[in-house]
């Protein structure tokens, strides 16, 4: 036997003439992690790219005065908003004039719609007489177009942020009322029968048993009305307000201004992206024990 095979290990030729050390698998290699996330990112992505390519063509073709091309409309959105100074966040003074004020309404009356409707919705859920009264006003006040609502802010509250706030939280409340009253009466009997072996409180029954199996529900209800406020906060803008996405909407739809009022649809968009996208980010958190027993199960 020679020195060679004594200190080397066997060499297999069998692939192409390559030398390949027995034992040593020739398998697939192993990318960087960060590769796998560029991947998955190009791919989500990839829809809107071809949205906006299409949307591109079609508009430099038809020359249309109502539908100008994406590279306009996005210039003009950074000149509006984009195009302050780095020490600013690259934002200027009509982000803060626009975006700003309106992204405050939209999420004050979100969280305020979505408090009064939590509380109603665990206690009518926990009492079944309670949800028998409230079931026909809650239907005739859901069922009413918020627009139609509108007028009676206004004589109460007059043209203010109380006006629009309360008229946000009006149209919020519902969804996560309904949803909170599903979620109460989804918890599992045994659950309730446990609480009363132990001798719970109804304050830890609420706390530890009750909310935490009906959160999931709350989430859903919270993620629908956190695009119903964005609406709300714009219907609520165009009516005797001086500043907001609403305001500016409506008054580039007046002054035929096509293209400043498509940048003002393409912020509200994109605002409302990353709302969403925040939300989801909340609930992974909140809800991972969920998730986990949900996998589990």
């Amino acid at each position: 036997m020679s020195e060679q095979t004594i200190n080397s290990a066997p060499i297999d030729h069998s692939a192409e003439g390559a030398a390949v050390p027995i034992g040593h698998a020739a398998g697939p290699r192993e990318h960087p992690r960060w590769m796998g996330v560029a991947g998955r990112a190009l791919v989500r992505i990839a829809p809107a790219v071809l949205v906006v390519l299409l949307w591109q063509w079609v508009t430099v073709r038809a020359q249309s005065p109502f539908f100008p091309p994406p590279v306009e409309i996005i210039g003009r959105a950074r000149e509006l908003w984009f195009s302050g100074p780095i020490a600013h966040g690259l934002l200027t003074d009509a982000f803060w004039a626009d975006a700003v004020p309106s992204v405050a309404r939209a999420i004050g009356g979100w969280l305020l719609g979505a408090f009064v409707g939590i509380a109603v919705g665990l206690v009518a859920g926990q009492w079944a007489r309670a949800a028998g009264y409230l079931d026909p006003p809650v239907n005739f006040l859901r069922s009413l177009p918020k627009p139609a609502i509108v007028p009676v802010f206004l004589l109460v509250f007059g043209a203010s942020d109380v006006m629009r706030i309360g008229l946000i939280a009006f149209g919020c409340i519902w969804p996560v009322l309904l949803n909170t009253l599903q979620g109460v009466r989804a918890v599992p009997p045994a659950y309730h029968e446990t609480a009363r072996a132990f001798h719970l409180s109804m304050r830890t029954r609420f706390l530890h048993i009750i909310i935490p199996a009906a959160l999931p529900k709350i989430a859903a209800g919270m993620r629908v009305t956190l695009s119903l406020s964005l609406i709300l906060m714009v219907l609520s803008e165009w009516l005797l307000s001086d500043n907001g996405l609403g305001h500016f909407l409506i008054n580039a739809q007046r002054g035929f201004d096509v293209v400043d009022m498509w940048a003002a649809i393409v912020l509200l968009g994109l605002i409302g992206y990353l709302l969403n996208v925040g939300f989801l980010a909340v609930e992974a958190r909140v809800l991972a024990w969920h998730r986990n027993i949900s996998a589990q199960g």
